[in-house]
């Protein structure tokens, strides 16, 4: 398979223009960014490797984090987790809170900022020093220790985090948050504060593209078990209420961040990561969606 010509095809077909979508403004920080950013980075299973454009400058993962902690907690707490979060489609935006009384502060998914929440919680309970133990795990993932936390967007969602204040809270009132909240969002606004390249970002998705096993050492970093769960949560539930589209569109498991970027995973294949930082009325980034839909119709594979 030629990649690289098909993502040259993408890049000279899709380019951002200023009516496709709005950076995420509601995290001032984000809205920075500069909106014509266009990159992707595809790396397979044979160690080659292809990109274009802004593929090598680091962005806000945002939700895509969410992903890495879900693989901590699984690893270390194993089916005692799903007591605390389900593995159910939301149907709602990311962060809504109308289906938590409802179902008891039991958070529909583990994607959505109530499932992370509850899964940052259930990691300070466990890990001796959160923040460092998952920048130690992502930069194990890609075998590179330039990633770091990015202190300013860190703030700016503290400060601005009003949503996620409310969720902590309402669903410690439900029973279903066991440490202080300050805490608990202090290490949420961080996890989502990682800054990666599309490179970084797809070298450490090949975990699940790779049945557990670490890209470059071969090293099981978790039990292919765990792929194949974390993988079809990802499939179902990795782009919120725009799920569906992007299984029917794409047909990979992925996973979407607000600031633009998304991951993508055709196992045994290769891991694939494109940011753009316009976003759809759904939160995922629009110019993003449609390259992945590209990629897949032009090679012809995905899952299904």
């Amino acid at each position: 398979m030629d990649y690289q010509s098909i993502l040259n095809i993408i890049q000279r077909e899709f380019q951002p223009e200023p009516n496709l979508g709005k950076v995420a403004a509601y995290i001032p920080e984000l809205s920075k960014v500069d909106p014509m950013k266009f990159g992707m980075y595809l790396y397979c299973h044979d160690d080659s490797a292809f990109e274009f454009g802004d593929s090598q400058e680091k962005f806000s993962i945002q939700s895509i984090s969410k992903v890495f902690t879900l693989t901590i907690a699984k690893e270390v707490m194993g089916d005692e987790l799903w007591k605390r979060v389900d593995v159910e489609p939301s149907g709602t935006p990311f962060n809504s809170l109308t289906e938590l009384e409802r179902e008891h502060g039991i958070p529909r998914n583990p994607f959505i900022n109530a499932g992370s929440i509850v899964i940052a919680d259930s990691l300070l309970s466990v890990l001796e020093d959160p923040k460092n133990d998952l920048l130690k795990f992502v930069r194990k993932l890609c075998d590179d220790d330039n990633i770091n936390y990015d202190e300013s967007v860190a703030r700016s969602e503290r400060k601005h985090g009003y949503r996620n204040k409310a969720l902590v809270n309402y669903m410690k009132a439900l029973g279903n948050i066991k440490n202080d909240t300050e805490d608990i969002l202090d290490f949420y606004f961080h996890q989502c504060s990682i800054a990666m390249t599309c490179g970084q970002l797809a070298r450490a998705f090949m975990l699940f593209a790779n049945e557990g096993k670490h890209f470059r050492t071969g090293e099981i970093v978790i039990a292919p078990q765990s792929v194949k769960r974390i993988n079809s949560i990802m499939q179902t539930c990795g782009f919120y209420d725009e799920a569906g589209e992007f299984s029917y569109r794409v047909g990979l498991p992925g996973k979407s961040g607000v600031g633009g970027g998304i991951v993508a995973v055709h196992p045994k294949r290769y891991s694939v990561a494109v940011w753009s930082p316009m976003l759809n009325p759904k939160g995922n980034s629009a110019l993003g969606m449609k390259a992945l839909e590209e990629l897949t119709t032009l090679t012809g594979l995905s899952i299904f």
